[in-house]
């Protein structure tokens, strides 16, 4: 495999796959039982909470991670939430099939919302999780800023969510967007930890797919993909039929972080765009050519 880092930032590396985490929809359960193999046991697999899926699909497929001997990560969508009822009834059906430990709180599409949770502020505040068994909360974050929120929103609504977490017993993790270029993402690894906030950050990151689809997400999520970006990333704007893994993404990422010595507890999580086997082979197969690139 191509772009495996040097062998004096292998163990950076390394060390920034380690309990990697995973993405799925409600919809992916086959992709799940076929990734299995390739899944290392007790990984972390977030399960969305789209507006095209419903409570049974989530519920399955949290319960289907569970079986296979993975973490849960259910999504919490605030926006799309239309009543307390609805959220306790999620929970509650979560609960019982053993997928609340782990939650991730997030806005969510729609721009109006749909009840009374305009943000993931306000679903943290309500004290709603931590009563449901809710032991840590993923929250989001955004290295390249977002296309409709403030930067300083973004920082206001970070601090506040990770103090309101604190103040309830509850741990916090900080997953953020996919990003093509390694800088924006760093810089903003010092900022958090700049703002006294110690949280185990997952770095969100592509996993290998095509990339007129790369494109196309990086388009809806406001995320830098300009000629210069996706060269260093390792595709061309003029070639859209190919396909990009994030190689030169983690190499060059773990790279800067081994000169950060105050980065703290910093992960992967890939957004599968390319399918969830295909994201977990491609891992399992990147992380064992580092391994034997160090002992050859």
């Amino acid at each position: 495999m191509s772009h495996i880092p040097s062998a004096e930032h292998a163990t950076a590396a390394l060390r920034l796959m380690d309990g990697f985490s995973l993405e799925m929809t409600g919809k992916d359960l086959a992709g799940l039982e076929e990734a299995r193999v390739s899944v290392p046991p007790g990984t972390r697999v977030n399960v969305t909470f789209l507006g095209n899926e419903d409570l049974e699909m989530r519920v399955a497929a949290a319960a289907a991670v569970a079986r296979a001997g993975f973490v849960p990560v259910p999504h919490i969508s605030a926006r799309r939430l239309v009543s307390q009822a609805q959220l306790e009834g999620f929970l509650d059906r979560l609960q019982a099939v053993g997928a609340t430990d782990h939650v991730f709180a997030v806005g969510g599409d729609p721009s109006i919302p749909e009840g009374p949770y305009p943000d993931a502020l306000s679903v943290i505040r309500s004290g709603v999780l931590q009563r449901h068994g809710v032991q840590e909360v993923a929250i989001a974050g955004y290295p390249e800023g977002h296309p409709e929120i403030a930067d300083e929103v973004l920082w206001e609504h970070l601090e506040a969510k990770h103090a309101a977490l604190t103040e309830q017993g509850l741990a916090t993790v900080l997953l953020t967007q996919f990003a093509f270029d390694t800088g924006p993402v760093t810089a903003w690894i010092r900022e958090v930890r700049s703002r006294g906030i110690d949280a185990q950050i997952r770095i969100g990151t592509p996993g290998p797919a095509g990339v007129r689809r790369l494109i196309s997400f990086a388009r809806r999520f406001g995320i830098g993909a300009n000629a210069m970006i996706v060269k260093k990333y390792g595709f061309s704007l003029t070639n859209l039929m190919g396909t990009a893994g994030p190689e030169r993404f983690i190499g060059g990422l773990s790279t800067e972080l081994d000169a950060e010595p105050a980065a703290g507890d910093v992960k992967l999580h890939f957004y599968t765009f390319g399918g969830l086997p295909a994201t977990s082979e491609w891992a399992r197969s990147y992380v064992a050519d580092i391994q034997r690139q160090e002992t050859a």
